[in-house]
């Protein structure tokens, strides 16, 4: 393979689109290092190049050449390839790929066209039938639900056959059923899948750990009673170890970070292992136009502006008033100068100003189009004053997701403990846990999904309810909620609440090498 087509090839896995001019540049930044076989020049100008957070993937011959006297001009530009900048990627809720699932070819097809952001009524049908589709197929690989080779009465999740609902009608006797609980009439709640509805009873059901709101998906077992499916037993869809996953679904590119050749897999995991310095402080509500919360947050950026090694990411997230930012709100000019001052105080520690990052995610009540989610990054109006002072800074969507080399990792901004209870139409099982933050991981993890809440309790963009998925299950998820601050570790997956910054005055320091969470306190 030519020199241009191994530029070409890296560029694209990393999602970049090359120039002409610009790949003439590089071309002549890689002959200068005629003993680099692996293309290591290459990567180190790669890595360097995801820093500069490009407004399109299409690079130009300006950008590349910034990087290139950037690197030529660094003394010690080994040491700047593993920083902590070029490790990570930012991934906004709006450039997450979309595929669904094609049950006849059985194998996802990606959406290439433009998602408008007002979807047709088409849209909504999709958003239950992609989610149904996509927790169908991982049952079907599910050993307790895989076809018997034999007939056999079996309970208890042994081996048992899903049967249609449509099906119900002329079977009899006990039968699993899967499908979404939804209410078709007031008071009266159905199981639907892809061929039927049915009006269930839950009232005698037997149920496992998590939230059972509408709009999950459920296994139910039962038997037809009076056109009533009377259920025995319901859980959720049980769910597939990510490796298991990613094997049998190897070459889509399902988080948004762009696809690595195997190889590349193999060099950022080792790289991922040796980053053990590599510290995320995340912390949830910070109120800038409250006095106390900002000296709290000095005393937090004064302490890791001291240590030994900085953090490589600070996230915040909102709530970033203390008030709803809604029709009401008049204050947008005083919130912008509170950034600013926010941008001064970081400008304040040089060690963090210079070798951190600052990711901002908006929570529930800030300023935005609407509360419809995916939610867009904070408007530039009240942004401008401190990208001025912190150029690096990062506004991104709520939810959005992070890649630290292989490390998927998602963070959303929502009291959801609070809605999924409230929502709960029966009450949680606590015979394996009472935690109720145990039983929010436990839901959103088996349903592969962020909010599976009614569409009337949370709005959803439907062409963009892809971006919510969780699926493969990500590594670590960041669930910024008012509630009580949890951590929870569950089927190889990290999930945890930072508390609130503004009430409690707790905080998050991660360490992603590890997957270590300290919960701290002021």
């Amino acid at each position: 393979m030519s020199m241009r087509k191994k530029i070409q090839k890296k560029f694209k896995i990393r999602g970049y689109n090359l120039k002409m001019d610009a790949l003439d540049s590089i071309l002549a930044f890689a002959d200068q290092f005629p003993d680099d076989d692996e293309g290591e020049a290459i990567d180190l100008l790669l890595d360097h190049l995801q820093q500069e957070n490009l407004n399109s993937s299409i690079v130009d011959a300006e950008s590349i050449q910034r990087v290139i006297n950037l690197l030529l001009g660094a003394h010690d530009a080994a040491e700047e390839s593993t920083s902590n900048g070029s490790s990570l990627a930012v991934i906004d809720a709006f450039m997450v790929p979309k595929y669904r699932y094609d049950a006849v070819k059985r194998q996802f097809i990606e959406h290439t066209s433009t998602l408008p952001i007002h979807g047709e009524a088409s849209s909504k049908t999709s958003v239950y039938r992609e989610r149904f589709m996509l927790l169908s197929q991982r049952v079907s690989r599910a050993e307790h639900f895989s076809r018997p080779a034999f007939d056999a009465e079996m309970s208890q999740f042994e081996n048992y056959e899903i049967s249609s609902i449509q099906s119900l009608i002329v079977q009899i006797g006990r039968k699993w059923v899967m499908g979404v609980i939804s209410q078709l009439e007031d008071g009266h709640f159905y199981l639907e899948d892809l061929s039927a509805s049915v009006e269930i009873d839950l009232s005698k059901a037997k149920i496992t750990t998590g939230f059972f709101t509408e709009n999950t998906i459920i296994l139910a077992e039962g038997e037809m009673q009076s056109g009533i499916f009377q259920v025995i037993t319901c859980g959720f869809p049980p769910l597939e170890d990510r490796d298991k996953t990613l094997k049998t679904h190897s070459g889509y590119d399902f988080f948004g970070g762009g696809m690595l050749t195997k190889e590349e897999t193999i060099r950022l995991a080792d790289l991922e292992k040796q980053a053990v310095n590599d510290t995320f402080v995340i912390l949830s509500d910070i109120w800038l136009d409250d006095e106390e919360v900002l000296e709290k947050l000095e005393k937090v950026l004064d302490g890791f502006e001291s240590v030994e090694i900085v953090p490589s990411l600070f996230v915040f997230m909102g709530n970033f008033c203390s008030r709803p930012c809604n029709l009401s709100f008049g204050s947008y000019s005083s919130l912008r100068q509170q950034f600013g001052k926010l941008g001064r105080m970081i400008g304040d520690h040089p060690r963090l100003k210079e070798n951190s990052r600052f990711l901002f995610i908006p929570g529930p009540d800030d300023a935005g189009p609407s509360t419809v989610l995916p939610r867009c990054g904070l408007p530039k109006y009240l942004t401008k004053e401190i990208q001025d002072v912190i150029p690096n800074a990062i506004f991104s969507s709520n939810p959005c997701r992070v890649k630290f080399y292989n490390q998927e990792i998602v963070f959303f901004r929502k009291d959801l403990l609070y809605q999924m209870r409230r929502s709960c139409l029966i009450t949680p099982c606590s015979e394996e846990t009472d935690d109720p933050f145990q039983h929010l991981v436990y839901t959103i993890t088996h349903q592969s999904h962020l909010c599976p809440l009614p569409l009337m309790v949370q709005p959803i963009i439907w062409n963009y309810d892809h971006s919510l998925r969780l699926y493969p299950t990500p590594h670590t998820i960041v669930l910024g909620d008012k509630s009580e601050q949890k951590v929870c570790k569950f089927g190889g997956t990290t999930c945890f609440n930072p508390g609130s910054f503004s009430t409690d005055s707790k905080f998050v320091a991660y360490r992603p090498s590890t997957q270590e969470v300290e919960l701290s306190a002021l």
